[in-house]
């Protein structure tokens, strides 16, 4: 490492990251105009021309969100120094993934395991690059990439241990008691028995659920005149990533409040909003999402699960498909086809359909209703199912808003929510897998010394901590976004985009570290790497997000 990389201050940190910036955002605009000429049909993008050059499009989008990534580096950064809050430990990290992220920007960025990238895909030229390789790159490069800083991130992570996250999260006091508060929960309720829930495939036990509720977590962002703690956005980041860390059932139980209060905060009549959100607040009632049918995934447009009006009622007839905890659930949020003869998305609408709870014995104690579990690898404490509808009978008040063909825009309004909380909950469980694999490579001696002493094995620790730090700065600064009513579908898709990819690295490596052991089911990292693998694909698959936000990027190019 050079003498000026060594000793760089945090101020002169954030000042490199800042030129960085702004020559990667040249670098991404020439990017982008060249991608747009590729998929332009008369003067128009041509969703067929995307499709068929998903490898520059889905590209364009992976390289804008690392440049998004050093951008909130570079604002981490500026804050934390400013606040006189960045320590070594946050320098080490910042400069650690600074300097891997330029170098697979202008080298090849991995999209998935055997997936890149590279400037070439986006007809990125010698010449561009070279413009962007600005001396701040070089120094940010040098500063991150050397053995000595690596070693010396996992003797602070080592030290660390036990005292919560690793490194700064950049919180205010209020979300940072938050975080303690709900890491001691967690601490007590969740981590000692998550391994032996996942294992028997048992449902997270409904006192855990009750000590949920009356900590506020079904409440978070429901304003406080409807029962809610009237929160933001940010403090649901905190609350799904300390919950996920020790349990993604757990962490995603939590949110499915959030989903179905966003539903009907956004698109529900006053009485509907009177009505369910307290009892959601205060956990009275659980929801779940009925959304997705076999054969559809993605694509809620060829939707086919009719419901019919009958003077005061809907009957529903149809199935849906990959349903999270329905069994427990008192209500459903399900999106159904009002009208037949609207293609697409118009005949779509949102019902909230009332159950009663079921169990093991009889999970759908309800006439028109019935389903069967689908046994899954992870993500697990909920179970999943397929349910099967047959005249299944909502009152016609439940109408979502009161009006028919408004379900796939109310949904819609809820995306960028959900993408948000999905990232939280990769970054608990990348969290999780750091836990893991620090302490293994502490406790296990091969060859006379611990894991930890061989350069591999710490190199894996230290790059988990710094993407970790990354990907939550991201999650947070759309969760910002989201708190100024601003509108964030591409932050949103971003942070889930990148927060899926390194969830499913830290527990893969957590896991190579812990060698065959790893392997066998009695270790909890096992769970977390079934947990981990999920997280690309609900709400929203990588490729989707990718879609999402190469659309937006190339639209906005004009």
């Amino acid at each position: 490492m050079s003498a000026a990389a060594e000793n760089l201050s945090a101020p002169a940190l954030a000042d490199l990251l800042a030129e960085t910036v702004q020559a990667l955002d040249v670098l991404l605009g020439t990017a982008t105009q060249r991608v747009r000429a590729n998929v332009l049909v008369d003067g128009r993008i041509s969703g067929a021309r995307v499709e068929e050059e998903q490898k520059a499009t889905h590209g364009l989008a992976w390289f804008a969100t690392y440049v998004e990534a050093i951008r909130q580096l570079q604002d981490y950064t500026t804050r934390l120094s400013s606040e006189d809050r960045f320590s070594e430990f946050e320098d080490c990290l910042v400069k650690i993934g600074a300097a891997e992220y330029l170098q697979q920007i202008f080298g090849g960025i991995p999209m998935n395991q055997g997936e890149f990238v590279r400037p070439a895909d986006l007809a990125l030229d010698d010449t561009d690059l070279a413009a962007a390789r600005i001396s701040a790159v070089k120094t940010l490069i040098d500063a991150g990439s050397t053995p000595q800083i690596r070693a010396r991130t996992v003797e602070l992570i080592a030290a660390a241990e036990g005292q919560g996250s690793f490194g700064d999260a950049g919180l205010d006091e209020t979300l940072e008691a938050f975080r303690d508060e709900m890491r001691r929960f967690a601490d007590a309720e969740v981590t000692p028995h998550a391994h032996e829930w996942h294992l028997k495939n048992d449902y997270i036990p409904m006192d855990v659920i009750t000590k949920m509720a009356e900590l506020g977590v079904f409440g978070l962002t429901i304003p406080e005149e409807l029962g809610g703690l009237g929160l933001g956005k940010e403090s649901m980041c905190v609350v799904s990533e300390e919950l996920s860390r020790a349990y993604i059932g757990v962490g995603s139980l939590g949110t499915r409040s959030e989903i179905a209060a966003e539903l009907i905060l956004c698109g529900g009549t006053e009485d509907q909003k009177a009505k369910w959100l307290p009892m959601l607040a205060s956990g009275e009632i659980l929801p779940t999402a009925v959304f997705t049918e076999p054969n559809t995934g993605s694509d809620l447009a060829s939707l086919k699960t009719r419901a019919s009006k009958d003077g005061n009622v809907y009957k529903v007839k149809g199935n849906k498909t990959w349903i999270t905890h329905p069994v427990r659930a008192d209500l459903m949020t399900l999106l159904v086809r009002t009208n037949p003869d609207e293609p697409g998305y118009r005949g779509l609408s949102m019902l909230l359909a009332e159950k009663p709870r079921g169990s093991d014995d009889n999970p759908f104690p309800a006439d028109g209703m019935s389903g069967g579990e689908i046994e899954v690898l992870g993500y697990r404490g909920m179970k999943e199912f397929e349910i099967g509808f047959d005249d299944f009978e909502v009152k016609a008040d439940n109408l979502l808003g009161g009006v028919e063909g408004q379900g796939f825009k109310q949904l819609m309004q809820t995306f960028e929510s959900a993408r948000i909380q999905t990232a939280a909950r990769a970054v608990g469980v990348a969290q999780s897998a750091l836990d893991l694999g620090l302490r293994y490579a502490q406790e296990r001696v091969q060859f006379k010394k611990p894991l930890i002493s061989f350069p591999r094995v710490s190199d894996k620790l230290a790059m988990m901590a710094a993407e970790i730090l990354i990907t939550r700065q991201l999650t947070y600064f759309s969760a910002r976004q989201k708190d100024q009513d601003k509108r964030c579908d591409v932050e949103a898709g971003m942070a889930k985009l990148l927060a899926a990819r390194v969830a499913w690295a830290a527990a893969d490596n957590a896991l190579q570290i812990h060698g065959g052991n790893g392997f066998a089911m009695e270790y909890p990292v096992s769970r977390v790497l079934c947990d981990a693998r999920i997280l690309n694909i609900f709400e929203g698959a990588g490729e989707i997000q990718a879609q999402v936000i190469a659309r937006r990027l190339l639209d906005e190019s004009n």
